[in-house]
């Protein structure tokens, strides 16, 4: 979610690349398989750029944590200790929630004033409290939606190479394939997961341990938990965890081949759904549909704040630091990069148990 206020902060309402409409309409379709944010940038990508802008994006998106958890699995593979960062990141915590609250304030702001809007917002914020799926919370939302009509707008918005010789070849084969065959299952067994990848971030954390850890052995309990929190160090999706267990597996071919496997179904589903949204967004029946969507992410934005507010904000400092993010962010306007590194040098000299 905090990448989700980033990204409609740089793209809402600084660039004015994108109207809010279809921002909060991607973050919603971006729900159904795969980690949401790295749907989000997807569609974004597709909206401005089309399937070439969506490709970019997710792989913009996803190469600083891919390359950051590479190099943290080669220290902790080497040394077996995962890296002092967590204080650093534990100053992040107030930031994030500030940042969260202020995607929800300024989505919700722009949901028009009538009680079928709020209805649907406050029923999505008690179900995210709930922590009920968040798919069928966003169907439901859009079939409420479909049926009381709350009255969203439309948005308009060189030369051949030299063959080898025959020997060459046959020993091209023989040292290829012991080292494909280890990628080959690498990628097989990652796409599967990646295929029920459904409801995203720490719902893919037990598909993962029964599968590595329990049914193929790839990973001890120990290495799991700390891989988990390695990739929770990075600014990307908790599914960078099949970096970490690529990379243990067959080095940084495995890492990118892990990667690359479980992110290939939702990142073509998603790539299909811009497409049809760009084909069906004016059609009535879809935007009464999506009318309902759209308070409902504001609700779910602003649950998932209280419900990570209560590991983020553990003193009188960290509300102190939540409430003057909030300000800067809401009021002063300045940009995101500037309070997360506040939050993250206050972590780092300890002004945040």
């Amino acid at each position: 979610m905090a990448i989700i206020a980033l990204m409609e902060h740089e793209f809402v309402r600084k660039r004015r690349l994108i109207s809010i409409d279809e921002f909060v309409h991607g973050v919603g379709l971006g729900q159904i398989l795969g980690p949401f944010a790295v749907n989000t940038s997807i569609f974004l990508g597709y909206r401005l750029f089309g399937l070439m802008g969506g490709l970019l994006s997710a792989v913009a998106f996803l190469a600083p944590s891919v390359t950051l958890v590479i190099i943290l699995s080669h220290l902790y593979f080497r040394y077996h200790s995962v890296p002092a960062l967590q204080g650093t990141v534990a100053g992040l915590g107030p930031i994030v929630i500030a940042l969260i609250l202020n995607a929800g304030w300024s989505i919700g702001r722009k949901v028009p004033r009538s009680w079928k809007g709020a209805l649907i917002a406050i029923g999505a914020l008690v179900a995210g409290i709930t922590q009920l799926n968040t798919i069928w919370v966003l169907v439901v939302a859009g079939v409420v939606g479909f049926l009381l009509n709350p009255g969203f707008p439309a948005s308009k918005g060189p030369a051949r190479a030299e063959k080898p010789k025959r020997g060459a070849v046959s020993m091209m084969i023989t040292v290829a394939l012991p080292a494909a065959a280890p990628l080959a299952a690498i990628g097989m067994t990652f796409l599967k997961i990646g295929l029920v990848f459904f409801g995203g971030g720490f719902v893919l954390v037990p598909v993962l341990h029964d599968r590595l850890v329990t049914q193929l052995g790839w990973l001890k309990p120990r290495e799991f938990i700390d891989g988990l929190a390695i990739s929770n160090l990075t600014p990307g999706p908790i599914a960078v965890l099949a970096t970490f267990a690529g990379y243990h597996l067959a080095g940084v071919g495995g890492a990118l081949v892990a990667t690359v496997a479980l992110f290939v179904p939702a990142t073509v589903l998603m790539l299909g759904i811009s497409y049809q949204y760009a084909r069906f967004r004016e059609d009535h029946r879809v935007l009464r549909f999506l009318s309902g969507v759209n308070p409902a992410v504001a609700g779910l934005i602003l649950s998932a704040a209280l419900l990570l507010s209560r590991s983020a904000l553990m003193s009188w400092r960290g509300y102190l630091v939540c409430g003057l993010s909030l300000l800067l962010l809401g009021r002063l306007r300045w940009h995101p990069a500037f309070v997360l590194a506040i939050g993250a040098a206050a972590g780092y000299f300890g002004a945040l148990p």
